[in-house]
């Protein structure tokens, strides 16, 4: 039987997926890798179409100075914190674990690891998983 996402595939999911793996070689540990991806595909995606503004980005009002505290382990978008919960939320069970784990995330490290770049397989790779 073939496992179909419950949702359709999007570039977005093939960006965090693809920026998790990237951070997780560089050796960021798995749920930071995670939070990170999650966060970085939603600034790409809201540039793209002028839907955010920089304070959002850091949850500070424009202008703010920063105060030296203790770096956090995870970004903030409008003053949330993009997690792993927040990546297995909107990414794998948005398209169904069973089809992120068996599907998905297998196939797209298997493009990372013959050293595809993003752009090389953002569309072709997703062509054929529908809902």
């Amino acid at each position: 039987m073939e496992i179909r996402p419950k949702a359709p595939v999007r570039r977005f999911d093939v960006f965090a997926e693809y920026t998790r793996l990237e951070k997780q070689n560089e050796g960021m540990p798995s749920d930071v890798a995670k939070g990170y991806a999650i966060w970085l595909a939603k600034i790409v995606a809201a540039r793209k179409f002028g839907r955010i503004k920089p304070q959002e980005i850091t949850g500070l009002p424009r202008g703010a100075k920063v105060a030296r505290e203790k770096p956090r382990k995870f970004r903030l978008l409008g003053g949330k914190e993009q997690n792993d919960r927040t990546f297995d939320k909107e990414i794998v069970d948005r398209m169904g674990r069973d089809f992120y784990e068996k599907v998905f995330a297998p196939e797209i490290k298997r493009a990372f690891d013959r050293g595809k770049t993003y752009k090389q397989i953002r569309d072709s790779i997703r062509k054929n998983w529908k809902p």
